[in-house]
């Protein structure tokens, strides 16, 4: 009987701790997913952006005469030389108004010929006076008439030689084609673009820049440009252009790069990390301003304990440059490294445990 109740007092100690494993702690029901942000120094990471390896130099191709396309002898991402061929008109109409033009030539020849000769024969008689004055001067203009017919002959037939050559579509210079627009059997017309044509010699690095960090980065004395894919293969990188005006839905300045000493592995297109030194390598920490909130006059930001995610409500002091409107730079109450609530600031509790969800970058 004491036996029996031994084995019963265990059981219901076994069931009691599985009830209690199964069900979810208090903590856990608490713990929400939070975008979170480290606390780096203001030259660690706040000049690196992402970017695209981009031609400087691309033209669009288009044929100049009407016509539909027999061949096409690229296609895209060939690399082209100056003077090939790229794509082919069908030429027939063109070549009959030529082969018209040529015949126009030799009848306005045969005309002249015929009036030098009539001209010549009446000089003839003039002097012999078989004929008067009036019939050499008859003479004498019909040879001029002739002559200007012949030379609009000449003239149509180097127009129509000039337009056959309009059939066929030619590189401008050494490049890669970037875009195609037409296909064999399609008629394309007057100046409608077939294809895309992107230099190689010089390209750019296109970057989208905050407002607040254009100045840091027009003083940057180093730009320096890897790739992302293979970060030991990288340039130096010249600040070529700021956009004059932000882009309307990302309020973002476009930003271009000069990477023309590049090694062959930037292609077009490549995605590569662009890195802007600064001079002075400053100590401060900067936060996106979502990260602080303020109570009494007092600047605070929810600190992230790294072993056990409960979040502390932490005061810091902060000076923000004039102008500046993404981020704030932390004077004090942070330490580099610190793992910081980034978003939803208003929505969490002193002590409240909290799950690392996305990582912000500044």
């Amino acid at each position: 009987m004491h036996h029996h109740r031994k084995l019963t007092t265990i059981s219901l100690a076994v069931m009691a701790f599985l009830l209690q494993s199964s069900m979810p702690r208090a903590q856990d029901a608490e713990a929400r997913s939070v975008l979170w942000v480290t606390a780096r120094a203001e030259h660690s990471g706040l000049l690196d952006f992402a970017g695209k390896i981009q031609p400087r130099v691309e033209a669009d191709l288009a044929f100049r005469t009407l016509g539909r396309v027999i061949s096409r002898n690229v296609r895209l991402g060939d690399i082209v030389r100056k003077g090939d061929i790229l794509m082919a008109l069908d030429p027939l109409a063109l070549k009959l108004s030529m082969r018209s033009a040529e015949a126009e030539v030799r009848s306005a020849q045969a005309q002249l010929q015929n009036a030098q000769t009539v001209a010549e024969r009446n000089q003839i008689l003039v002097t012999s006076k078989s004929a008067s004055q009036a019939d050499l001067e008859v003479a004498e203009q019909s040879l001029i008439a002739a002559q200007a017919n012949l030379d609009r002959a000449n003239s149509s037939l180097d127009k129509a030689r000039e337009q056959l050559t309009y059939t066929t579509l030619k590189a401008d210079f050494d490049g890669a084609i970037t875009a195609t627009a037409a296909n064999v059997g399609q008629t394309v017309a007057v100046g409608q673009t077939v294809l895309t044509l992107a230099g190689l010699e010089q390209r750019d690095v296109l970057v989208d820049v905050p407002e607040a960090l254009l100045t840091p980065i027009r003083a940057a004395p180093d730009i320096s440009v890897e790739l992302q894919l293979d970060p030991t293969i990288s340039t130096r990188g010249t600040l070529r252009e700021i956009a004059p005006e932000a882009d309307a839905t990302t309020r973002t300045y476009r930003v271009k790069i000069a990477v023309d000493q590049a090694p062959p592995s930037f292609r077009l297109g490549s995605v590569v990390t662009v890195r802007f030194s600064a001079d002075a390598q400053s100590e401060d920490i900067r936060l996106p301003v979502s990260a602080v909130f303020d109570e009494d006059d007092k600047h605070f930001v929810w600190l992230i304990d790294t072993a056990s995610n409960a979040v502390r409500k932490t005061e810091i002091g902060i000076a923000s440059p004039a102008g500046q409107t993404l981020l704030v730079t932390v004077k004090s109450g942070l330490s580099l490294g610190d793992r910081v609530v980034a978003a939803g600031v208003d929505q969490i509790k002193d002590g409240q445990i909290v799950k690392l969800g996305q990582e912000r970058r500044t």
